[in-house]
């Protein structure tokens, strides 16, 4: 009887890639959606194209070889993904019009962590991997030119060698190390102060999380504003507006936001972030229904800026929340 070890089948070696071209994917294209879709399309092609691998290079360059190509198709055909503060200057916490909705397609979106970074990750690593999925730094990304973006992430997130990332791309070392050089001048330019990651066991921040959901779940306006930074951000994606600062926040929560008195918060992680599925009291009085995914970032203590996306009805599926909260005891 034979002792030579089976290599288990192409469908089980492509998908052990899945998590981590996900990550790779919506680093590229600022969207969960549009990676799960990209990742997708790159297993159909690996799979129909395996007979032909020689074998030349990993099995993991290979695949990333083919994400790349369908990530630079997508990223050429699309518009620029951006965030509300991109569109123009805050508005007023006292508007009573929220301004224009504009289609999902042009927002850099949410993604769940444990879509994106493989289990049983190091946890210094987890650090890593949760620096470089940040809203802030996808949608800086997003100010750069595709090769630029691809190369970036290559070498600054994955770790890869320059001449890896010139042979995926086959172009030559020194195309790549000015093409990072530029990426790094621009993404310096374009991304704000780091903030702070998820930190499950930091006692301070499990401490300014639970007083954030103690006071947003009393909707007491006077206790959220001192969890914030005197210029913290509100945004509400589709919705163009954007607010900045104590004063305009809470006259928007206390006047055209105060339906969201009454709500409740499932936790849940989003781009290596804090944050919260959010639950509004239902018109009927039975239970709960979506209303926002909440993402929280914080800096030095506090939360700088609070992200409000509204689709709910594909962000819940997405990061597995309920459809609906049914009525409990609880005040």
């Amino acid at each position: 009887m034979s002792d030579a070890v089976t290599d288990p089948p192409i469908e089980a070696q492509l998908e052990r890639f899945r998590p981590e071209l996900t990550g790779y994917c919506y680093r590229m294209l600022g969207s969960a959606f549009e990676a799960e879709d990209a990742v997708q399309e790159t297993m159909i092609r690996a799979w129909r194209g395996h007979d032909s691998f020689e074998g030349r290079s990993s099995l993991r360059s290979w695949i990333y070889r083919i994400a790349t190509n369908v990530c630079l198709n997508m990223v050429d055909s699309a518009q620029r993904r951006i965030r509300p503060m991109d569109l123009g200057p805050a508005g007023s916490g006292h508007a009573t019009d929220p301004g224009a909705i504009h289609p999902e397609k042009i927002w850099v979106g949410p993604v769940p962590d444990e879509r994106i970074l493989p289990e049983g990750s190091d946890p210094a690593n987890l650090i890593a991997e949760r620096e470089s999925i940040r809203l802030a730094f996808v949608a800086a990304l997003q100010h750069l030119p595709s090769r630029q973006r691809a190369v970036l992430i290559l070498r600054e997130v994955l770790a890869w060698s320059a001449q890896e990332v010139a042979d995926l791309l086959d172009t030559s070392v020194a195309s790549v190390n000015s093409a990072l050089q530029r990426a790094r001048a621009t993404l310096a330019a374009a991304t704000p102060s780091a903030g702070d990651t998820y930190r499950p066991l930091d006692a301070e921040q499990r401490e300014l999380l639970a007083r954030y959901v103690k006071a947003f779940e009393a909707y007491d306006l006077r206790a959220l504003t001192t969890l914030l930074h005197e210029d913290a951000t509100l945004s509400m994606p589709p919705l163009a507006l954007w607010l900045r600062g104590h004063d305009d926040i809470s006259a928007w929560m206390s006047g055209t936001g105060s339906g969201c008195e009454g709500s409740r918060l499932i936790p849940v992680i989003a781009n290596g972030l804090p944050a919260f599925g959010q639950y509004r009291a239902s018109p009927t009085g039975d239970g709960h229904d979506p209303w926002a995914l909440i993402v929280l970032e914080i800096a030095d203590g506090r939360i700088a800026a609070v992200n409000n996306f509204l689709d709910t009805a594909r962000l819940f599926p997405l990061f597995g929340l309920p459809s609906h909260l049914p009525p409990t005891d609880l005040p």
